[in-house]
């Protein structure tokens, strides 16, 4: 999980290296594509003969692939890494709230709430529409750990997730090359696309679907709430992103938030863990 937080910030850094040339979609496009060349080389997945539950939450778990990925690039092109990643966690933690009834999460819903109001581009200067593109990427990422869950059951290795990557990839293809122009062919571009795919997707959601494999939903939530605070480390060290006391302080409360009603959610049946 560790290592999966870590690359994916990495790669989502230098993913912004490539928004002048491509666009947001046309980054995404290059990430997709490559990645599941990757996925597809090291898994060969064969399709299933019948089309089932499996095959459907495959090409469920690549359409939130895409609406994810293209809703955090259209994200990070208009607000700081950090505050777009502490954004898009609601995501998480809406699926740790859902998962228990314990009367502490509202005081973890108020806090939340709490660093999400300081964020919001009415107290600031943050693009409201950089605001609105975390949030979404957050609802998609909530989609993503339950499939994944789902994925890790029914299929072997990284097989499903090499099917859910292509579905991704077709899907993004038009309005990645409708972003990306020319500059898609482009020997550097290609280059900067590839370590991108790596960082960001083949490592990152293959060490998190073993993760899956192997620990509940709830303690994945936890070590998951890292990611705002890797994220804005990141930013500062590798885009020097700044963050105002007050962004500092949000993202805090989001992180604390998140890792509390994670921690407290309910705990998973063996089918769901």
């Amino acid at each position: 999980m560790i290592g999966a937080i870590a690359s994916f910030q990495l790669g989502a850094a230098l993913a912004t290296t490539l928004f002048a040339d491509l666009g947001p979609s046309g980054a995404v496009l290059l990430r997709t594509g490559f990645a599941a060349i990757i996925l597809l080389a090291i898994w060969r997945p064969e399709l299933p003969r019948r089309v089932g539950t499996p095959l459907r939450d495959a090409i469920l778990l690549g359409l939130v692939l895409a609406g994810m990925n293209l809703s955090f690039y259209a994200a990070l092109d208009r607000i700081p890494l950090g505050i777009a990643v502490a954004l898009e966690f609601t995501g998480p933690f809406a699926v740790a709230v859902a998962g228990s009834r314990r009367a502490s999460d509202l005081a973890w819903v108020a806090l939340a709430a709490g660093g999400i109001l300081l964020l919001s581009p009415l107290r600031g200067s943050l693009d409201a529409a950089g605001v609105a593109f975390a949030l979404l990427a957050g609802c998609f990422w909530a989609c993503y750990i339950v499939l994944t869950a789902r994925i890790g059951r029914a299929f072997a290795g990284g097989e499903g997730l090499a099917l859910a990557m292509t579905v991704s990839t077709i899907v993004l293809i038009p309005v990645g090359v409708a972003g990306g122009g020319g500059a898609l062919a482009s020997p550097h571009v290609l280059a900067i696309g590839l370590a991108v795919a790596l960082l960001s997707s083949a490592i990152p959601y293959s060490l998190e679907l073993e993760a899956l494999r192997r620990i509940p939903r709830a303690t994945f939530g936890v070590l998951m709430s890292l990611e705002p605070a890797m994220a804005a480390l990141v930013g500062l060290v590798a885009l020097g992103q700044g963050l105002s006391p007050t962004e500092a302080v949000a993202i805090a409360l989001v992180v604390t938030a998140s890792a509390g009603a994670l921690g407290t959610a309910r705990a998973p049946t063996p089918v769901e863990a």
